[in-house]
């Protein structure tokens, strides 16, 4: 069912943010960083999967998403809902029961046998199609994903995922000289707001994640092994 209530833009990211902390999704270490699959180290580690696993988050998100999506692009914007292998399946799949759309899923790559397809579903020439993603950080990988769904002939000029780091500079960019707009439901700001309201980490922790989150690249540099 299409979610009638639209809370503003505001208030969203903060029980987003919220609701990350309070299943656990959030992990802050900056004595003993994260290693990224990039190999750089981050003080911070988000598990966006895991909503998945509570169902009145999993739903309050989803509405979230779809409100987002067409107060920002309409509410006659798409003609089909893809979601990114694999974290993003789940969700296109609950986006598009919500906007009474078809729903579809690209791989990443073509599966090596058979038709060697990366849609998987129907995808038709001219549809738009709404790419939903667990999280975006720097927007590099959705842009094989949009490549795939254009190469069927439908277009694909918005993405929406529930978590964006926001603090890689070039993010918005990268995704924008490809033709396509981000949507998302909260940030890493958001984050650190709502768990410096609810004293969710100790002040050290929250002023070592803060560092990081001010200039990333050169607390990566800083905190390299080896």
């Amino acid at each position: 069912m299409i979610p009638s209530s639209f809370p503003p833009s505001e208030e969203i990211a903060r029980l987003t943010a919220r609701m990350l902390l309070e299943i656990k999704a959030v992990h802050f270490n900056a004595k003993e960083p994260f290693i990224l699959a990039s190999g750089l180290p981050s003080p911070t580690y988000i598990d966006c999967r895991k909503p998945n696993s509570y169902p009145r988050i999993r739903s309050a998100l989803m509405d979230f998403m779809t409100v987002t999506v067409m107060r920002n692009a309409g509410f006659e914007a798409f003609d089909n809902i893809a979601g990114g292998e694999t974290a993003g399946i789940s969700f296109a799949a609950l986006v598009a029961e919500r906007m009474a759309l078809p729903m579809t899923y690209v791989r990443k790559k073509p599966k090596g046998y058979g038709r060697g397809a990366r849609i998987e579903g129907d995808m038709t020439e001219g549809q738009r199609v709404l790419l939903v993603e667990d999280l975006t950080t720097d927007g590099g990988s959705k842009l094989s994903f949009v490549d795939a769904i254009r190469e069927t002939g439908a277009t694909c000029a918005h993405t929406a995922v529930i978590f964006y780091y926001d603090i890689f500079p070039e993010t918005e960019k990268t995704l924008g000289d490809h033709g396509v707009t981000l949507h998302h439901l909260c940030t890493w700001w958001d984050v650190l707001a709502e768990a410096k309201a609810q004293n969710t980490f100790d002040a050290e922790t929250l002023d070592g994640v803060e560092a990081f989150l001010n200039d990333p690249r050169a607390w990566q540099d800083a905190n390299k092994k080896g």
